[in-house]
């Protein structure tokens, strides 16, 4: 069968009503996979369980003298190791590319959903949670997918050898066809104990990974406050936790492993017993006698198979439980306003083919804040909680985090069309949102800047722009191989060779070349120098000029190259104007932008004046000397800090 480039186009749209119902969706999307597996299963057990009987009529030539009879069950036998040797391969491909293909299923439909749900997967269930269900989970999920198709070859080979000696001997066969039912069955009070034990092991080691997670996440902070012993003895208490219920869970499985050999090898005594005393009292011969006995050893296979299939539906159950759980997450608790009903998803495709054609001519409006962007036009917006500006961004791009529980907010609308009712990928081509901090994954220049991108900006226009010179020299510097050549340079995972500046104008280079119609920025300059961001600030105005941008931002530098600027207090906008329009008339504004927590009062004192007034007129604040040429913008103290 040839094989299937990885990843999928599309891993499909699962069954997640159940468990058990998203593990037969997964099988249904292999079927042929399935039933050649099967095919060859059935082939390989079949050819072992006649090898005794090929074995045993050579025996039974040689006690008759049969040179002739001798050959042919020679031939046959050897024909049989043939054929059980070509199966062994092509049932062993076969097994592993099923396994594979479900496993990549599941990681790609996690991975969708993770990017759907984007800043809100975290909210709703835990890091570890994710980590445990794209690792461990989908490998038991594969597991059970890739032993389907083998149970249903032993399922099959015992009906077939139970057939034969059931010809051959009524008695022998009538117990060979009701034991194998018996002894699998025997298995069954175990299932039951096993599952729960395992979905313990598997809850507490879920959680074990979200410490360790959280723990990795703040080590920086950890090692500050001295606090790396107390969590290490947390994680150790939660591994100890894991361990002893890895135990329970093993001592369960060693019992059905234990009972998946007792079992059979009583059986196959017992036969043999009564095979024994048929050959005494002269009702079969010597090579009928090994045939019998050899096709009735032969189903200890089909019995460890069987077993296994048992162990792996266990475990599956439960880790399929987990996916689903997963996969059905949704961004808000109740639908929200706009989106699409049963059997309207082609017009919600239509709704959004129309919103990209739109959206260079639309204004972006949010009814919760009543923030206005106009189309074509830089607005910024100041906010003095970085949380609620954050929430504020995410609900611009259409996606609002909500944590779970919270009711639905009003959608953001571009040019009246509701961004969260048209699908995924046309709200994110209309609206693009830059994270504030953005995860640069490792890879060449030249492959971070490979995103969608209408081709109106191109790459060294996006990199001028963001004034990222020197993090190109970096990674020159760092990459010898790239030749001189930045594209060819290659980036650390995470940008770790980087400084937090650098990686920040990189990152703001990406959204650049992308060129989305409209672009919201989580103050994209809040790592780089007063100097850089007046820079930037220029650049960025020059280059989307004509474009809707939204900022968000309290850097005078960026504020003074808005269009409009807006003041949103307690969530919604305060005041609105230019940034020295604000400056002079707006005590808020000026307590935001200058940081002076007592501006709105009274009695405010010289030095805040004076820094209100260097805030309101950035040039005049800055020393000559530092303005780039042609940008009427120099370096600020106010703005962020270096580097």
């Amino acid at each position: 069968m040839p094989l299937v480039p990885l990843p999928l186009p599309d891993p499909g749209s699962p069954d997640l009503s159940s468990p058990l119902g998203f593990l037969r969706w997964l099988g249904r999307a292999q079927r042929r996979g399935q039933l050649l597996a099967t095919l060859w299963s059935t082939l390989e057990l079949g050819s072992m369980a006649a090898l005794p009987v090929a074995i045993g009529s050579g025996v039974q030539a040689v006690v008759d003298h049969d040179t002739r009879a001798l050959l042919s069950a020679g031939l046959l036998a050897l024909l049989l190791a043939v054929v059980q040797t070509a199966m062994t391969v092509l049932l062993h491909r076969q097994v592993v590319w099923n396994w594979i293909q479900a496993a990549s299923q599941v990681r790609q439909l996690v991975a969708r959903q993770a990017s759907a749900l984007g800043g809100g997967l975290s909210r709703r269930i835990a890091t570890g949670e994710i980590v445990a269900v794209s690792s461990g989970d989908v490998e038991k999920i594969g597991w059970y997918v890739e032993l389907t198709a083998r149970l249903y070859g032993a399922v099959l080979a015992w009906l077939g050898v139970s057939t034969v000696v059931l010809w051959r001997q009524p008695g022998l066969g009538l117990a060979v066809l009701l034991g194998v039912p018996v002894l699998a069955a025997a298995v069954w009070p175990l299932l039951g104990p096993f599952e729960r034990r395992y979905a313990e092991q598997r809850a507490l080691g879920g959680k074990a990974s979200e410490l360790a997670a959280d723990t990795v996440a703040g080590l920086r902070v950890l090692r500050g406050i001295g606090g790396e012993e107390l969590f290490l003895r947390r994680y150790r208490a939660a591994s100890q936790r894991v361990r002893a219920a890895a135990v329970r869970t093993a001592r369960t499985w060693a019992v059905m492993q234990a009972q998946e050999v007792l079992l059979p090898g009583l059986f196959v005594i017992g036969v043999t017993w009564y095979g024994a005393r048929l050959a005494l009292d002269g009702s079969i011969g010597v090579g009928e006698l090994i045939a019998v006995y050899g096709s009735t050893a032969f189903l200890a296979a089909p019995l460890r198979v069987i077993g296994e299939a048992a162990h792996a539906w266990s475990v599956a159950r439960v880790s399929a439980g987990r996916a689903v759980k997963v996969l059905t997450l949704t961004r808000d608790d109740a639908p929200a306003s706009g989106a699409p009903a049963d059997g309207g998803a082609a017009g919600a495709a239509a709704d959004g083919a129309e919103l990209v054609r739109r959206a260079p001519r639309s204004d972006l409006h949010d009814p919760v804040s009543g923030l206005t962007a106009r189309a074509g036009r830089l607005t910024a917006v100041v906010c003095g909680d970085p949380d609620a500006a954050g929430e504020l961004a995410a609900r611009l791009g259409g996606r609002p985090v909500l944590a779970e529980g919270v009711a639905a907010e009003p959608s953001a609308r571009l040019g009246g069309v509701e961004l969260d009712g048209v699908p995924l990928a046309a709200a994110r081509a209309a609206v693009l949102v830059h994270d504030k901090e953005p995860v640069l994954l490792s890879g060449t220049l030249a492959e971070l800047l490979d995103v969608p991108r209408s081709g109106r900006v191109e790459p060294a226009e996006a990199l001028a722009a963001a004034r990222a010179q020197d993090a190109l020299e970096a990674l020159v510097d760092g990459s010898p191989e790239c030749a001189g050549d930045p594209m060819a340079a290659r980036i650390t995972e995470r940008g770790r060779s980087l400084s937090g500046g650098q990686r920040q104008r990189l990152a703001l280079a990406r959204s650049l070349v992308a060129d989305p119609p409209v672009l919201v920025l989580d103050e994209p300059t809040s790592a780089v120098d007063a100097h850089t961001e007046s820079r930037i600030a220029a650049g960025l105005r020059e280059l989307r000029s004509g474009r809707t941008t939204v900022v968000f931002a309290t850097s005078p530098l960026l504020l003074d190259q808005a269009d409009t600027v807006l003041l949103l207090q307690q969530g919604r906008v305060a005041a609105s104007g230019t940034h020295r329009e604000l400056m002079a008339d707006e005590p808020r504004y000026r307590a935001v932008v200058t940081r002076d927590e007592n501006e709105p009062g009274a009695g405010v004192g010289p030095a805040a004046r004076q820094a209100a007034r260097s805030a309101a007129d950035p040039v005049a604040a800055a020393p000559v000397a530092a303005a780039p040429v042609g940008s009427g913008l120099a370096g600020s103290g106010l703005a962020g800090g270096a580097e």
